[in-house]
């Protein structure tokens, strides 16, 4: 018997950011609102990590609204009909509720059902993940449109006691809107993972352990030496890879948009991989603070709010966090 071939799919050869959407939390919190339990000082936090507020939900606002609210905006300035947007991906580390998927609810509040749709949980690199997986769904035909969205709540995992990061934390959503491109505008994504350093940042405690009573409800710590290390020296080199893989040097940059998760690193990201003075480097994390998956994203809003002059550049978008794991690519800003 003559085994049948399978029909394969195909997409288009290209795929671009379309369009991008925002949504931060609803309250400002300074610093001097955090420091009384960690016995710090507002200047103590602005010198380690640049913040001077960051941006915070109220209680009854949740990751979901946020990411929902991202996702509508990115929608409609991408003026693509929410029903030819068939995958839809949330990244995130922040979905107290384990199932269903928070991609399937703002799927369904955003008009895009049937779409396929998933969470994905890669941290703080979790938004160039699904970048990578929306470009590649898109190029193999397996979706025409995709809908790509970092959301956090942190403040609902923070120990506000923990010197190690709490007063890094902030909630907000970033999405963005993926399509068909006559040109490449997402360049191959140089990504990875060293879980041999897992405990260097993540949750202190299990479910489980909660549960029986045996630990308080699981909030994040980090090691901080640990992660600046490897932060600076180590994804340095991997933003070096992802300039290459793209084919571009570093004067070729219009945009730098690293995850915000301290300026110490941003600054120190910037000598390493000598950028010129003409690149314009994302500090959103001074007044939204350190929001995980969502934080590239939201930054990419900002700056294009801020300098629309750069829409059409390239910019180098990198992440990195608990895993540990890291995802970079260059992108051609909408």
């Amino acid at each position: 018997m003559t085994q049948p071939t399978l029909q394969q799919s195909h997409g288009p050869q290209y795929t671009r950011i379309l369009s991008v959407g925002a949504a931060r939390g609803d309250l400002v919190v300074p610093n001097d609102d955090l420091v009384g339990p960690i016995d710090s000082s507002d200047e103590w936090i602005q010198q380690r990590t640049g913040i001077i507020t960051r941006t915070r939900a109220s209680q009854d606002l949740l990751a979901v609204d946020l990411a929902t609210d991202a996702a509508r905006e990115a929608i409609e300035r991408s003026g693509i009909d929410p029903t030819l947007i068939d995958a839809v991906i949330v990244a995130t580390i922040s979905n107290t509720q384990q199932t269903p998927s928070m991609a399937a609810v703002v799927a369904d509040r955003v008009g895009t059902t049937p779409a396929a749709a998933y969470d994905v949980n890669a941290a703080c690199a979790g938004y160039s993940y699904a970048i990578a997986q929306a470009d590649a769904l898109i190029r193999a035909g397996a979706a025409h449109y995709a809908l790509v969205i970092g959301a956090e709540k942190l403040s609902d995992v923070v120990d506000p006691t923990d010197r190690s990061i709490s007063f890094l934390l902030g909630d907000g959503a970033g999405a963005v809107v993926i399509g068909p491109s006559e040109f490449p505008g997402i360049s191959p994504t140089v990504w990875g993972s060293d879980g041999s350093k897992a405990d260097a940042v993540g949750m202190n405690h299990t479910l489980q352990e909660y549960r029986r009573g045996e630990a308080p409800w699981p909030t994040l710590r980090q090691e901080g030496q640990t992660v600046f290390r490897w932060a600076v020296w180590d994804m340095a080199k991997v933003a070096k890879k992802a300039l290459e893989a793209a084919g571009i040097t570093a004067d070729q940059l219009a945009a730098f948009i690293p995850h915000q998760a301290n300026m110490r690193i941003i600054d120190e990201f910037a000598k390493q991989l000598k950028l010129p003075a003409s690149v314009v480097i994302a500090r959103d994390i001074a007044t939204t603070g350190n929001t995980s998956a969502a934080s590239i994203p939201l930054a990419t809003h900002r700056l294009l709010e801020e300098h629309p002059e750069l829409s059409g550049g390239l910019a180098l978008q990198i992440g990195f966090g608990a895993g540990l794991v890291y995802g970079a690519q260059v992108v051609v800003l909408p």
